[in-house]
């Protein structure tokens, strides 16, 4: 049974599990998409996490014991609304010093060399879990603890959109120029969040994202493949 923890008079939590894990993942992706599909009165906003859900409603419309009760039938409903197939997206990244400030630091704490932190950077698949921060961040598991590196203590003021960094034992991208504390190991000229396209995001939670090596002329051309709308994003899906 889920739990449910009211926050303030107009939102409340519905817990799914206490640890990240792909397990719990999916159960959050299912019961927010179920919520989505049903449409319930009063409802405003459904905001999945890591293993909790966060739900915006009108009390005006709908009172809390009531709505939780309404979510409680739910809970009996099998659910089958999670992809069957794995959607794999594959982000290219520029891995040159020219984009990666903070990958040679990254390689000498962890005891390895550039190229290692490279390929293993690259060699894995990230699920993505959630979307905040900024519009578009991608929060991602599954990345090797062979390159895991502590936050900087002190944030940059400015980082580009595109910066691929890593923090403590996850990595992910940032989706426009913004502060942060991640170290950045590489960039990519593609474009996460673009409020001008619909959807404004290509990436979204349940995907997973998979880098691979580019080097500074693709770079410059796929930027400009970007900005002309042309570049073709390589999505591949398979049975789990």
């Amino acid at each position: 049974m889920l739990k449910y923890l009211p926050l303030g008079d107009k939102a409340f939590l519905v817990k799914i599990g206490n640890g990240i894990s792909p397990e719990t993942h999916i159960k959050v992706q299912n019961f927010s998409k179920l919520l989505e599909e049903k449409k319930l009165k009063g409802i405003i906003e459904v905001t999945p996490a890591y293993n909790e859900i966060l739900i915006s409603y009108d009390p005006g419309v709908l009172n809390y014991k009531k709505l939780i009760s309404e979510l409680r039938e739910l809970e009996k409903e099998k659910i089958n609304l999670y992809a069957e197939l794995k959607r794999i997206i594959h982000i290219p990244v520029c891995y040159e010093a020219e984009y990666a400030p903070d990958l040679e630091m990254v390689a000498s704490l962890n005891d390895i060399s550039i190229n290692e932190v490279v390929k293993i950077h690259a060699s894995n698949e990230y699920l993505v879990y959630m979307l905040g921060f900024t519009p578009g961040f991608c929060y991602l598991g599954g990345m090797n603890e062979k390159i895991a590196t502590p936050r900087k203590e002190t944030p940059r003021t400015s980082i580009e959109a595109g910066s691929v960094g890593i923090a403590g034992k996850q990595t992910g991208i940032y989706p426009i120029d913004s502060p942060g504390g991640w170290q950045i190991i590489g960039k990519t000229p593609l474009k996460l969040f673009n409020p001008k396209s619909e959807p404004h995001f290509f990436i979204e939670p349940g995907c997973y994202l998979k880098f691979y090596r580019i080097s500074k002329i693709e770079f410059e051309s796929i930027k400009m493949q970007v900005e002309q709308n042309s570049f073709a994003i390589k999505i591949e899906a398979k049975n789990e």
